[in-house]
């Protein structure tokens, strides 16, 4: 075989395994929302509805400036139920009110997760009441008399919450997404296991994991915007947003907008001031 051969068929290998150009490594500094797109990623609610109504009128007013033609997307990263006590009523807000002219993208938390699984599965329900669990219970007018013995408790709270929760919170909630890639973003729930292309994640990870996802300084092949793991400001790094600001604690419930290259945050601790922005990155 000829030397022009063999080089002509290495550079063909090379071609099929990476493309005709090796894949740029996404960063912060260089990800992109697709062009005519604006995307506002909220992070975990809690049951905040009050501050999600605040922070909508705040999105409202910054979607405001947007050039003509500009698609507009909200994109809500989980954990909807649990902890703050409007869980109820966050999921009628949702559905009721949604923000005019958004395309609404819901994704899936793994608090969310977790009622539904104890809805099918009351073992479940000791943990869950645990981390949150209960506050859902009191938001959904369920309470519990004081002859239902201990054993018996967990199913009593399930068949209470089946006869309580309104058909279509069921459909919401069952019909969350795991995940959404807009542009050179992934968004999702908790993360990624970097130790799987994005093609191979489980539900597990999407909506649970923490440390080796927070720890990795991977190239994920997108940046991914999260939530599930709370900071007391947004957390960026090269290859992750994390915007949990623990909202049900902290009063404190923010969204990262994503425009171009562009990328800066909207904050309810903001709204004091005079458009409710920390600055860009």
């Amino acid at each position: 075989m000829g030397m022009a051969m063999a080089a002509a068929m290495s550079s063909r290998i090379v071609e099929l395994i990476f493309g005709k150009e090796k894949r740029r490594r996404v960063t912060v500094a260089n990800a992109e929302a697709p062009d005519g797109f604006r995307v506002y990623a909220v992070g975990d609610i809690h049951g905040r509805v009050d501050l999600l109504d605040r922070l909508h009128t705040m999105i409202l007013e910054d979607a405001a400036d947007a050039r003509p033609g500009v698609e507009k997307v909200v994109v809500y990263l989980g954990d909807y139920l649990d902890r703050g006590l409007y869980s109820k009523e966050l999921i009628d807000f949702f559905l009721d009110d949604p923000l005019p002219g958004f395309e609404a993208v819901y994704l899936r938390g793994n608090h969310d997760q977790y009622f539904l699984d104890f809805l099918v599965d009351p073992d479940k329900g000791a943990s869950w009441l645990r981390f949150g669990g209960d506050a859902t219970v009191y938001s959904y007018g369920v309470r519990i008399p004081d002859e239902v013995t201990p054993a018996l408790r967990m199913v009593y709270i399930r068949d209470r919450l089946l006869e309580a929760v309104p058909r279509r919170h069921l459909a919401f909630l069952g019909d969350l997404e795991l995940a959404r890639v807009i542009g050179d973003y992934l968004f999702v729930h908790a993360g990624v296991n970097p130790d799987r292309p994005l093609s191979k994640q489980t539900p597990e990870d999407l909506l649970w994991i923490r440390d080796a996802f927070l720890e990795s300084e991977r190239d994920f092949g997108k940046v991914v915007v999260h939530g599930h793991s709370v900071t007391s400001v947004p957390e960026v790094r090269e290859n992750r947003i994390g915007i949990d600001t623990g909202a049900c604690y902290s009063n404190n419930l923010t969204c990262v907008v994503l425009e171009g290259v562009g990328k800066r945050f909207i904050s309810t601790a903001d709204a004091a001031s005079s458009a409710g922005r920390v600055a860009s990155l």
